[in-house]
This record gives C-alpha cells, structure tokens and sequence, in this order.
C-alpha cells in the first residue's frame, strides 16, 4: 500500500522526508521518490527499490528545499520504474498520489487533445496535468485544486506542491486516509498517524471530501463544496509498535473505513487502466493447461475462495474445488496431474493452510499463495504469490483483508478467462472495468453507517440470527454471520438461500432476523421467493439490495438498505462492506472488545 509524507517547515526537508518514508515501509512498495521547491522550482529525485536506492541518488545530487514531498509506490498501472514513481511533475505542479483516478483514461485523452503531453503509464500523472492546465488558463492554485477535484473520480489521498509557492502545501483525500501534523512553525502530511509520530502528536485527520490549504503557520481546511470547515486537532502518542486508530473508536471501524483505499491499491497492482486489461505477474503455467483449481483457506479467507469458485467456474470456466485446510491436510486428497493448488492467508504463517501447501508441492501441483504479509513462510515455498494490499490490519475480525483477497481473486479470474479465451473481449472489458469501479462505490456504500448502526440497535437483543444469499452472495451470507459471532457473540447462520425450505425454516418465528443480501442479478427472483417464505413466518427481514431489487420488496422487509446498483460480478465485494459494519455496531452496542474478542487470535499459527 502506498505511502504518502509531506513537510512545510523551516529547515532543509529531504532528510525528514525519507525518516518519514521509512515509517510507511510497513505498507510494502517497489519504488519511491521525493520533491522539493528550491528557488521556487520543482526538483524531484525517484528510485526503482527500497528507499537506500533513493538515498544513493540523493547523495549523488541532494535536493534542498524547506518544502517537499514524498512517497513510496507498490506498482500499479506500470511497471514499478523510476519513470512511473512518485512524485509526477509538471513546470508547476508537483503530486504525490494514493488510491485510483477511475476516469483517468477520459481525462488523460481530454488533456492529450490540448497538446499535454504525458511521460508515465500512471493514473496519477493527470492530476499535475489537470492543473497545469488550469493554471494555464489563469486560475489561482485554490481555483485550479477546487476545479479538478470536482472532476476527478475514484478513490485517492494526494499531496500537491505549486512552484513558485513555497509557502503552500495542498492535501486531498477522498476514500483513502490522509493526516495533518501540527509544529512550530511547520506543518506535515501524511497518510497514516505512524509517520507522522516522530515529527508531532498534533494531528487533524480531514475527513471524507476535504481538502487542505497548508502553510507554515496556518491550516485551512474545505469541505467537498469547498465551504470552509473546522476539525478537530488531536494528541497522539504513538511509537514504532503502535498504530493509531486516528479519529476511529476501534481498529475494526478504521479498517473497514480503509477499503475504498486498499481496495484501489490492491486493483491497480494488476489492472492496466491505459489498456483497460488485468494483469498478473508473470506465471509459471499457463492457465490453458490447468485443468482443476484446488483453494484451501481457513475462516474469512475460505469465504473469500468460495466466492472466487463461482467466478472460476462461470468465467473462466475452469473446475475449481474449495477445501478448509484443517479439514483438507488430513483428507489425503487426490489431486489432479495439471493442477493449481491456490492458498489464501493474510498472514502467510497459518498452520493448517502451510501444512496443505506442503501436502499439494509433494503431489506435483503448482502452487500459488495470496497473503497480505511479505517474507513469509507460505511465500518462501510458494511458485508465485499476489499480494492483498491492505497493509496491517489490527483487529482481529477481518475486513479490509477480506475485500482485498476478492478483489485479487476478481482479477485472477478475469486473467485466467483472457488467457483461456473462455470469454469475449468485450466481457473482459465490462467485468474490467465493473472491478475498475469498486473504490468509489466503496465509498458509497459507507455513507449507509448511520443507517446500519440503527439497524443494530434492533439486533442486540437476538439469540438466534440467519443470513441468507445465492450464488456468491451465499459466501457473503456465511462472511456476515461469521463476523457477527466473532465479535458480538450472537449465534448466526450463513445457508444457501434455496435450502432454507430443507431445515432452517423451522427456527424461524418473530424472535429471529433474517439478513438477506440480494443484489438484483439472475438469482434474484429466486431469492425474492425465499424472502416471503421467511416474511410469511413472521421474521424480522433485513433486506440488502439495490434501488431495483428494493423497489421489489420493500413492502415486505422491516428494513432495506439501498446499496448502489454495480455488476454482479462484483457484488459480493462491495455487499461485503454492510455486513461488516452491522456486526461492528452491533458488537458496540453490546460493550463486548470489539478488535480483540475473546478466545480469537490474530493469525493461527498452531494447530
């Protein structure tokens, strides 16, 4: 994930910004760089690698500079080179970028046909571009920042210097974090309260849409409207073993508030926006020869590859099997002579998942990992591995891991059906680009809190709660009523919606809810019928589902949440975000430790 740092102050900044860049080293990245104005004009300086490359460049030809900008960058849209690391300038602007411009292809071509030339394969670089171009037609820096935020889309967190200005610092975020550090005379940036700790404890957090005008001595901050706002300046205290929960009660509300960004970085490290194409690192098979994929995970994780069954075998048309790895390690499987044996795991250690690594590498199958660690030991003994970028996630109960690993396996599907041709191109490009879009309607769907906080205050009191999905809203059903018992210690259910009339029917009465996720897709009659059996019988329905599927049945659910009409194939990751938030307010209206639950650790490294 990448990481951002910026400082305005009254001493040379360069040294500052890499101590600081060294603090977002957690976050994992292949390239970094930094920017500073010197006599008015942008100098920038950028390294393929860790940051020591950066350093051997600096010591090379130093960059002085009391205002500056930095960033280290997981490759996304191209490969991870100097030419398309951070910072991206212009001869007036210099940006430094997290998150993804979804409409960067329209605008790069908007700009290209007024003679903008651009020299990186970047979404970023239209951002520098943008408001050249509108310095160029004589606006202010305050005007050309409030004009192309308005028409930039997605989901980003951005740092902006203005040559020319050295008392001038501009911060944006829009579904990725992003902090302000308060000092003496100066001022800092920084998309996490970790790199800010050696600089401050004096933090503003903006909020959802803001922007920031920073100088030495003042911060003005705007809301999406560009009216001006207040926010509150806080104390922190944290150290190198700490990360902050910024303005969030608990890391689990932090985390979930964190996937529009880690979504975006997790996308944009296998989609191409210039070629509107998924890309995965190169592979050590060939998809056309594989002829059976086995996933083996364990809790969230083996949620996440039943989802991705559903996707391999419709899309990519490839026969794929779905295995606990307690259940798996022990069952003696036989595998197939061309098969692809896929591991999911946030932390790359967890005991079952590595011991049915090591069972499947001794029956010939290629094996692929996808962990959201780096130097593990499932990485070590892995062929290939994708990463979830989702950088550290605190508590216990999964989220922004859960959305990263369908987001990769979205990918890895849509590359295994290119590869295959088991699909057109003209599908490739729609389910492309419906993945392309998850970020900012992440962000949607997080404006729907305050609606599934009161949503909660009706669940507090149920001893029994059934979530019920189909196709791969089912995986989601059995995800929400996993959290909802890992956290606020309610007994839940996932089924298949269509085996509700197969035994489960029979607990239901007016004393048990009944969360349905119904996205209006093919299935979604189907479910429509399993939704009057359960309302017949006087259950509690809680209905998620879009403006279509709503205006369906509203008339028989005591509550709808509307979430945004998407493409069924990516669903199942946006509907994942609600269910992840009934459990946390929930589990907060019961008083029960919402990111350390009890008997539930982190990562299971033991039998």
């Amino acid at each position: 994930m990448c990481g951002i740092i910026g400082i305005i102050g009254k001493n040379e900044v360069a040294d500052l910004l890499i101590e600081g860049l060294r603090c977002l080293e957690y976050r994992g990245y292949d390239s970094a760089g930094i920017a500073t104005l010197t006599n008015g004009r942008l100098q920038i300086s950028r390294a393929e690698g860790k940051l020591k490359e950066l350093e051997k460049e600096l010591e090379k030809r130093p960059l002085s500079g009391k205002v500056g900008i930095g960033h280290t960058r997981w490759a996304t849209h191209g490969a991870p080179t100097t030419n398309n690391a951070h910072p991206h300038v212009t001869d007036k602007v210099g940006v430094i970028h997290n998150g993804i411009i979804e409409n960067f292809s329209i605008l790069r071509a908007e700009l290209e046909s007024f003679g903008h030339v651009f020299h990186s394969q970047t979404d970023t670089e239209v951002i520098p571009v943008l408001l050249t171009h509108y310095l160029n037609e004589g606006k202010t820096p305050h005007e050309a920042v409030a004009k192309a935020l308005k028409r930039l889309e997605g989901a980003f967190a951005i740092g902006i210097l203005f040559a020319g200005n050295d008392n001038l610092l501009i911060a944006a975020r829009r579904g990725s974090p992003l902090a302000i550090g308060y000092g003496d005379g100066e001022m800092y940036i920084a998309s996490d309260a970790y790199a800010l700790a050696p600089l401050t404890s004096k933090i503003t957090y903006l909020n959802e849409g803001d922007w920031a005008e920073i100088t030495r001595e003042s911060v003005t901050i705007y809301d999406s409207e560009d009216n001006q706002v207040e926010r509150e300046v806080k104390l922190t205290a944290l150290s190198g073993a700490t990360f902050g929960k910024g303005n969030y009660r608990h890391f689990m509300l932090k985390e979930i508030y964190e996937q529009p960004s880690v979504i975006g970085q997790t996308l944009n490290s296998f989609y191409n926006p210039v070629e509107s194409k998924i890309k995965l690192p190169e592979l050590p098979f060939s998809f056309k020869d594989i002829e059976r994929i086995t996933i083996v995970a364990c809790g969230t994780s083996y949620y996440a590859g039943l989802t991705a069954k559903y996707w391999l075998e419709s899309i990519a048309r490839i026969p794929t099997d779905v295995d606990i790895a307690s259940e798996f390690r022990y069952a003696e499987k036989i595998l197939p002579k061309n098969g692809l044996a896929i591991f999911i795991s946030q932390s790359g250690e967890t005991a079952d998942t590595l011991a049915a690594l090591r069972y499947a590498r001794a029956n010939g199958q290629h094996i692929m990992s996808i962990l959201n660690s780096h130097e593990s030991s499932m990485e070590r003994e892995s062929d290939v591995v994708l990463h979830t970028l989702a950088g550290p996630e605190i508590g216990v109960a999964s989220t922004k891991a859960f959305t990263t690993q369908l987001v990769t396996l979205a990918s890895l599907t849509i590359a295994a059906a290119s590869e295959r041709n088991s699909i057109s191109e003209k599908q490739i490009f729609e389910l492309s680009h419906a993945l392309s879009e998850v970020p900012s309607r992440a962000v949607e769907v997080l404006t729907h809190d305050e609606s599934l906080q009161n949503l909660s205050r009706k669940l507090i009191e149920a001893k029994d709660i059934i979530y019920i999905g189909r196709g791969t809203s089912y995986p989601i059903a059995m995800e929400g009523a996993l959290k909802i018992k890992e956290i606020s210690y309610i007994h839940a259910e996932g089924i298949a919606a269509g085996e509700l009339k197969h035994g489960t029917i029979a607990l239901i009465d007016e004393n048990v809810p009944v969360i349905v996720i119904a996205p209006y897709d093919n299935l979604f009659d189907k479910t429509a019928s399993n939704v009057q059996e359960v309302a017949a019988r006087g259950a509690q329905v809680v209905f998620l589902s879009d403006s279509e599927g709503i205006k369906r049945l509203s008339n028989i659910s005591s509550t709808t949440i509307e979430l945004p009409k998407v493409h069924p194939f990516v669903a199942p990751i946006l509907y994942a975000i609600p269910i992840q938030l009934i459990a946390y307010h929930t589990a907060v209206l019961k008083g029960t430790d919402v990111d350390q639950p009890r008997n539930l650790a982190k990562s299971v490294t033991v039998e």
